[in-house]
């Protein structure tokens, strides 16, 4: 008998051979009915796999990310035969999963896919799946995996750097692909699919092999789910930051002054410079004192932190002074300038801890087919601060920070999130700095704290920073999209490679522990998320306009700036549109600006001190007339719902 752990621990024992469907049979019929992929000590394999050895089981379903992925991935199969039905001589080469679905890359040779054969390819995978083909994996030798793609190029080179004994092909119906496993039991799982687009794609992502056509898809095991995706995927294209920044004028890019480098327009830099005070004003209550940091600094900075050996090969190039053998680089983090700044005095125990808060811009060199709007740039500021404790006080501080992140979160309307505790991969340690024992002292308080504050949290291993361990959280958007914003670092290893100390209790040297924290981490990719969050409606304490009033006529456009005026001097930010346009053209262009509340005046407003009040929004609601005492009122009982106060 062989003993089978599952995952809430609990242990069963089978006769050799038995396979991960045996095992869910073996729970429930009607679990098994819904099991797709499987497991095994880490490593995936198909359901159908015999299992011969004692080890820990896994078994997924489609609402697992790794049944997903087998899904995807078996769906990829499948249309990989119809492309080869109906282009023949084709060359395929690699189709994996992806999130949200899956791609096939494919050397098309004299053959040409346009918009006009989707249909006919999703029509053909369904019919197909339809026969409940079951996926089967099997070894071949090197040289007859060799004989059968002698004529494929793409795959030839991939089987001469495989190891002989280690080479598998997975056959369903009439077709066979290269493949090393990962499948669900049968194509008649696959109730949906469509083809979502094709583009070009070098192989092997080199500039210098040929360009394929990449075929993307995704498919779904019931045709509901395929239907509620795709309008889910036109929300996000009406929700995409690139699109709303744009309508907005929040930011902008420019090919003279160089890709994802964003210029920020008036609106936008004003949307920042309030997040920046909001956070500002709770880190002053936090204890935080501002730093200011410059941009450059000499490579040797980020060598000792080991900043240098990370993103070295990314980053933009050295920079080279008059001086012989002087080199500068563009900052890409902000830490080592600032264990240079706790370095400029000493410390005793008394004075810790000491927190340096500072919105710090840093460069990194991302390749250009991985730029994306604001998610994606090559010059970014970080809300970043560091915290210089002693190892006693490290709990009480960790989770003060976890208490300024909740309040940054539930100010902007992110309360669907998930933390995540990032630790080092078990297996490969080599990336990572720092000894074991410091490591395990880092991720014992991260874990501590997490529990103490009530978090919800999940572990991930390999997800560490290269020095220490995180707190990532990880937050679900208005379209249940998740993003990973705001982090927090527990770092035993940057206050050792830069000498820092302190003084103790006992009148000896000491090393401080270091605590990383950003609560919007990137300021750039936060205000895109809380963009495609908000669909541009932001929280009305940040939004840049929050009322527009409209004039039905040049009559009334001195009590137009006399409603401004006494709006502004309750701290209301508002504008004048006197355009010579119609009030209905008005109305329109501020619900495409997003503008909250639109103040309409005219004879009566003007005669009895008043302005009505149209939201965004709310077309058909009717006005209402109200005093602009009391819209005031309106506006701040508004604001003290979502802008909560932070207390230490």
């Amino acid at each position: 008998m062989i003993k089978i752990t599952l995952p809430d621990g609990s242990i069963r024992e089978f006769a050799p051979e038995v396979t991960p469907m045996d095992v869910a049979k073996n729970i429930s019929e009607g679990f098994a009915r819904n099991v797709i992929s499987a497991s095994f000590n880490g490593t995936t394999i198909e359901t159908s796999t015999p299992l011969t050895t004692d080890g820990n089981l896994t078994l997924y379903t489609w609402n697992d990310a790794d049944g997903k992925k087998a899904f995807w991935h078996s769906t990829s199969h499948v249309m990989a035969q119809v492309l080869e039905e109906m282009f023949p001589g084709i060359k395929l080469t690699l189709g994996p999963a992806i999130a949200n679905g899956f791609y096939y890359d494919v050397d098309f040779e004299d053959h040409k896919i346009t918009d006009a054969d989707f249909k006919k390819i999703e029509d053909r995978v369904l019919e197909i799946s339809r026969g409940k083909h079951e996926f089967k994996l099997r070894p071949v030798s090197k040289a007859d995996a060799l004989e059968l793609y002698k004529d494929n190029v793409y795959k030839t080179e991939l089987i001469s750097n495989l190891e002989d004994g280690t080479i598998t092909f997975c056959d369903h119906d009439t077709f066979t692909d290269l493949c090393r496993g990962g499948h669900i039991p049968n194509t008649g799982i696959i109730k949906a699919m469509k083809v979502m687009s094709v583009a070009g794609a070098y192989w092997r992502g080199d500039e210098k092999n040929k360009q394929l056509t990449r075929v993307y898809g995704t498919s779904f095991p019931k045709q509901k789910d395929l239907t509620e995706y795709l309008v889910l995927l036109e929300e996000a294209k009406r929700r995409d930051h690139r699109k709303l920044g744009k309508e907005l004028e929040l930011f902008a890019f420019s090919q003279k002054v160089g890709a994802g480098l964003p210029l920020w327009l008036p609106k936008g830099a004003a949307l920042r410079d309030r997040l920046e005070q909001f956070l500002k004003k709770a880190q002053k209550k936090g204890g935080y004192e501002q730093v200011v940091t410059p941009h450059i600094g000499q490579k040797e900075l980020y060598v000792t932190s080991g900043h240098y050996a990370k993103y070295g090969a990314d980053s933009f190039q050295p920079i080279n002074t008059p001086a012989e053998g002087e080199e500068f680089l563009l900052k890409p983090m902000n830490c080592p300038h600032h264990c240079e700044i706790y370095n400029v005095r000493p410390w005793s125990y008394k004075d810790l801890p000491k927190r340096y808060a500072e919105f710090g811009t840093v460069y990194r060199y991302e390749q250009s087919g991985e730029l994306h709007g604001l998610t994606r740039v090559r010059g970014f500021t970080q809300d970043d601060a560091h915290i210089f404790c002693t190892p006693d006080q490290l709990d009480e501080e960790f989770k003060k920070v976890i208490d300024l992140v909740l309040y940054v979160f539930g100010s902007l309307g992110f309360e669907n999130f998930t933390a995540q505790i990032s630790l080092r991969d078990k297996e490969n340690r080599d990336k990572y700095i720092g000894t074991d024992e410091n490591w395990e002292k880092a991720e014992n308080a991260i874990i501590s704290a997490a529990a103490d504050k009530g978090l919800s949290t999940v572990i991930e291993y390999g997800e560490a920073a290269f020095y220490g361990p995180k707190l990532d959280f990880m937050v679900k958007d208005a379209l249940g999209r998740q993003w990973q914003l705001g982090t927090i670092q527990v770092d035993y290893n940057l206050p050792e490679r830069f000498d820092l100390t302190y003084k103790g209790s006992d009148n000896e040297l000491h090393r401080p522990v270091m605590i990383h924290r950003a609560p919007f981490g990137s300021m750039e990719r936060f205000i895109a998320i809380l963009l495609e969050h908000t669909a541009g409606n932001f929280p009305l304490w940040l939004i840049p306009e929050q009322a527009i009033i409209l004039s039905l006529s040049e009559k009334y456009e001195i009590y137009a700036k006399k409603v401004l005026d006494l709006l502004e001097n309750h701290e209301i930010r508002a504008l004048i549109d006197n355009r010579s346009e119609t009030i209905g053209k008005k109305i329109r262009d501020a619900e495409m600006q997003k503008i909250p509340f639109m103040l309409i005046v005219g004879e009566e407003e003007e005669k009895n001190g008043t302005i009505s009040i149209r939201r965004h929004g709310q077309e058909g609601k009717g006005n209402i007339t109200v005093t602009i005492e009391a819209f005031v009122a309106i506006v701040n009982e508004e604001i003290s719902k979502t802008l909560k106060v932070f207390t230490v």
